[in-house]
């Protein structure tokens, strides 16, 4: 019968995948585009709310800069979309700007770019998420109420549809984010024609509050720099669009274009949606401010502030209508599953990371559905510890987002700068070269951009959060280099040398004896098997009762094996094993001692609390004395046996009959431990020595 564990893993995550099958996973772009794009098309739900609540410091009045600060935003976005499209032909293996940053500017560089991704993919998990509740609980109170619980469910969930496949995530979602688009686009077209082409006068909520701004009298500068703050939350709009390029390989050939393709629909559906959304708001006054509980002053008695979506749709479609809560539950849904952008990004990028040496091997490998399952396990355990310690409060982790995407931005464009440079010295074909200088100039404005942006949000964010998220990075950095350090010694270690392996002078076999039973008798014959030069029983003289018993029994057993007492007056029993074992070594570096250790093999998991912890102790001590072997011969109990006649039963009752069934016995190991076997010699000419 398969074990509980079994059985709970294949429900959750499905009959595991053979490895050649990965091209069965593969996306197509219509799923291409929900799986990669829903991060930076779910920045619609929340960027237009931290660009409002951000202007509202300064009162009412600085709502008119919000449509010329998204604009500010989209022309970001376009260059850093198109930036991306020669990453994607230029380097189509799935590192991303990893890969630009090593290949052109060096392994350090493209560790610092790794860290940054790596923080950035949790913290989109966080912030999506969270986003989501806070939507979700505009709408349902009990969802606010219990925002951290439902948070951390959305975020097990997600990872349970990623371990099932990329495939099989993408089809999940591919449903909800075009109807999110569907019907976002829907009310952007529909509000603006009602205002702008039939003249009506809608109103938001929101619209006749007023707002006690935090700051009255801003000067010049210190409204300026407002003013960058705002347009470096906008920014988070930004974020992951670099997905797509360390995801080119899960795309179908043609891998380059079907991944330029969909980044190219990604930006233009973004842009539309949150230059829609902020004019939408502008036309009906709507307003949004970071504390209501201090900066609205006459409002409505017991006034609640809905997100910026839930306005509009209750605006344009009205209070109480299906569509208002069509727009919230879309709203919601798309920035959870916004977080599956990480969810494939993240364990991708550790991928590549681990087959470099930078992070531990496990992360390379691809589980049962052919996912990077510890990957996403990783991600999913990182960005819970998020949830809980920031409260699930969008506000908060919003100040530690987009730092590490902007640093990645940035040195990947001036990878890609060094990239062309290096092929525009050799190349001579001039149409080739005149594509690559467009290619070199659409990157080097990319670069020029995406670092002015990048010195904004330290500037602006610095000290509201974002040097949280920079401490991260550095110390992720600082771990990857170590990790990295380490193998490289270990693998100079382990590479073998010209001289062949030193055979051992002599093997000393010691079986460790706590009673005599059928799981020592069974190591004694065991070890006699091997034919070691000498051999030796051990047990440890915890208490002389017990001690005289199995000496007695040794002798009524007539085992013609030697016991070892070893005394322990401090009634230990681990150090007198490992002083026992160090003494018969003691004599010769060259000879080797192989201590046997029977232990018992159970069929429950409680029965493991009762049997084996000394083993395991001396065991583990054992694993660090050179030149000691630890060999350990296992016996069956009947809890065991009847587990494995259970499998039996069942598999024969799925198969023909394949014949009798016996049931196995270990009388033989017994009969063999009780006789006598010649000792081995060793002839001269057959001395290693």
């Amino acid at each position: 019968m398969a074990s509980s564990t079994s059985l709970a893993k294949r429900l959750l995550l499905g009959r595991p995948f053979r490895s050649d099958r990965l091209q069965h996973t593969l996306l197509p772009k219509r799923i291409a585009l929900p799986v990669f794009a829903s991060d930076a098309l779910s920045s619609v739900a929340y960027a237009p709310d931290e660009i409002l609540l951000t202007l509202s410091i300064a009162g009412a009045g600085a709502f008119v800069f919000a449509p010329w600060v998204t604009l500010a935003v989209a022309v970001v976005m376009v260059t850093v979309v198109a930036s991306y499209r020669q990453n994607v032909h230029a380097y189509p293996s799935g590192g991303g700007d990893y890969e630009v940053a090593t290949v052109n500017l060096g392994p350090r560089f493209g560790v610092a770019v790794a860290s940054a991704l790596l923080v950035d993919y949790i913290l989109t998990v966080a912030v999506s998420v969270s986003a989501g509740v806070s939507n979700l609980g505009s709408v349902v109170p009990f969802v606010a109420e219990n925002k951290i619980g439902i948070a951390l469910v959305a975020i097990g969930l997600l990872a349970a549809l990623n371990l099932r496949g990329l495939r099989e995530s993408g089809t999940a979602f591919a449903v909800p984010t075009y109807l999110f688009i569907v019907v976002i686009v829907g009310m952007i077209i529909t509000g603006l024609v009602r205002v702008f082409v039939l003249g009506q006068d809608l109103r938001a909520p929101s619209a006749d509050i007023l707002i006690d701004a935090e700051e009255h009298h801003l000067t010049s500068l210190a409204f300026a720099f407002l003013l960058l703050r705002t347009f470096s939350s906008g920014c988070a709009a930004l974020t992951g669009v670099e997905a797509i390029s360390n995801g080119v390989p899960a795309f179908k050939p043609p891998k380059s274009r079907n991944a330029a393709t969909t980044l190219m629909l990604l930006g233009g559906i973004a842009i539309l949606m949150l230059v829609g959304i902020v004019m939408l708001a502008k036309a009906t006054h709507l307003q949004y401010v970071e504390d209501p509980a201090t900066q609205i002053i006459g409002g409505p008695e017991n006034y609640v502030q809905k997100t910026v979506t839930t306005q509009l749709g209750e605006t344009v479609f009205g209070s109480g209508s299906i569509m208002l809560y069509l727009v919230g539950a879309v709203t919601a849904l798309i920035l959870f599953l916004a977080a599956n952008t990480a969810f494939n990004g993240f364990p991708v990028l550790g991928s590549i990371l681990a087959q470099d040496r930078y992070l531990p091997r496990q992360l390379h490998t691809r589980g049962d559905r052919l996912a990077f399952s510890n990957g996403i396990i990783f991600l999913s355990v990182a960005a819970m510890v998020l949830i809980v310690a920031f409260e699930a409060e969008v506000t908060r982790l919003i100040q530690l987002y987009i730092v590490g995407v902007f640093v990645s931005f940035t040195l990947s464009q001036a990878g890609m700068l060094r990239h062309w440079n290096r092929l525009l010295r050799t190349q001579r074909d001039p149409d080739v070269r005149r594509q690559m200088f467009r290619s070199r100039a659409i990157n080097g404005f990319g670069m020029v951009l995406t670092g002015a942006v990048l010195i904004v949000v330290l500037i602006t964010k610095f000290m509201l959060g974002a040097w949280i998220a920079i401490a991260a990075m550095l110390v992720i950095y600082v771990v990857m280099l170590g990790i990295r350090k380490h193998y490289t010694r270990v693998s100079a270690e382990l590479e073998p040398g010209d001289e062949g392996p030193v055979l051992p002078s002599r093997n000393h076999a010691v079986v460790l004896v706590s009673k005599v039973h059928k799981p020592t008798l069974r190591a004694l014959a065991y070890a006699r098997a091997t034919r070691p030069d000498t051999l030796t029983a051990v047990t440890v003289n915890v208490d002389d009762k017990d001690t005289r018993r199995i000496q007695e029994e040794w002798e009524r057993h007539q085992i013609p094996v030697s016991l070892t007492v070893v005394d322990s007056p401090y009634r230990e029993i681990t150090r007198p094993i490992i002083d026992f074992v160090k003494s018969v070594r003691r004599s010769s570096p060259r000879d080797v001692v192989t201590v046997f250790v029977p232990e018992y093999v159970v069929g429950r998991w409680w029965e493991h609390l009762l049997h084996n912890q000394s083993a395991l102790r001396i065991k583990g001590r054992l694993l660090f004395e050179p030149g000691v072997m630890v060999t350990s011969v296992p016996w069956q109990l009947q809890s065991s046996q009847d587990r494995d006649l259970e499998r039996l039963d069942r598999d024969l009752s799925r198969a023909p009959a394949r014949g009798p069934r016996t049931r196995r016995t270990d009388a033989p190991f017994a009969e063999v431990a009780a006789q006598p076997r010649p000792e081995q010699t060793i002839e001269p000419e057959d001395d290693p020595k």
